[in-house]
């Protein structure tokens, strides 16, 4: 077997973990869909009370808090999305919803920017989200707050402001399928390992940015995420 790469791999992804001198290594990016009702009431939809669902993205698409990041290629309706990041620490298969939160390492502020007439149009035509939400800087990242810190998220806002003036705000008691609930679901479809990130949905409020706009997301006890957007390449 050769031993030797045709041309340099990427870097491997990573974030800053609050207090810690030492880097999360990013394995996959889980991202939950409707898991706020008055979210999917926004976008026409109805949440599924049957189960979750997912989309994944790169992790070659993420971009770090204060970044500023063009205007992502081929849509004309880039969204904002403001959500929690659950971190996991440890292997989890099939595990139970009681004893998922063993396996959470920590928490982050996270970005999903989507390109939403490119979701649209994969809904129209009954085809993947791939294009609407698989992109370059299509996940803002701030740092991972270990769980340590974090010992409960019970009344915890979640909110996102662009230019300073709010856009979305809610708690993160409004989830659907709460982050222990979506970890012990998950794992039945999955080998969760440790660097596996999961975003767990957005709130009401979504909406379209432009150039020069600012994004600031923070939800309680976390550091917060920032994004400048920038002209478009």
């Amino acid at each position: 077997m050769a031993s030797e790469y045709l041309f340099p791999p990427q870097p491997q992804a990573a974030l800053a973990v609050v207090g810690e001198d030492r880097l999360f290594p990013v394995a996959r990016i889980f991202c939950v869909g409707r898991n706020y009702v008055e979210h999917a009431k926004e976008m026409g939809n109805e949440v599924d009370r049957e189960a979750p669902f997912y989309f994944l993205k790169p992790t070659i698409g993420m971009a770090h808090s204060g970044a500023t990041a063009p205007y992502a290629l081929g849509t004309r309706d880039l969204h904002h999305e403001m959500e929690l990041v659950v971190a996991i620490g440890e292997p989890a298969f099939r595990i139970g919803a009681e004893q998922a939160q063993s396996v959470v390492y920590g928490y982050a502020c996270g970005l999903d920017m989507t390109r939403r007439d490119l979701q649209q149009d994969g809904k129209d035509k009954r085809r993947p989200w791939d294009f609407g939400k698989a992109f370059e800087n299509g996940a803002v990242l701030g740092p991972i707050t270990p769980a340590a810190s974090v010992p409960s998220l019970d009344g915890r806002s979640i909110a996102l402001k662009v230019n300073g003036v709010p856009r979305q705000s809610a708690l993160l008691d409004d989830l659907v399928w709460k982050v222990d609930e979506l970890i012990s679901h998950l794992s039945r479809y999955y080998h969760l390992m440790p660097g596996d990130l999961i975003f767990t949905g957005t709130p009401a409020g979504v909406g379209p940015v432009v150039v020069g706009d600012v994004l600031e997301g923070a939800i309680d006890g976390l550091e917060p995420v920032k994004l400048t957007i920038g002209p478009a390449e």
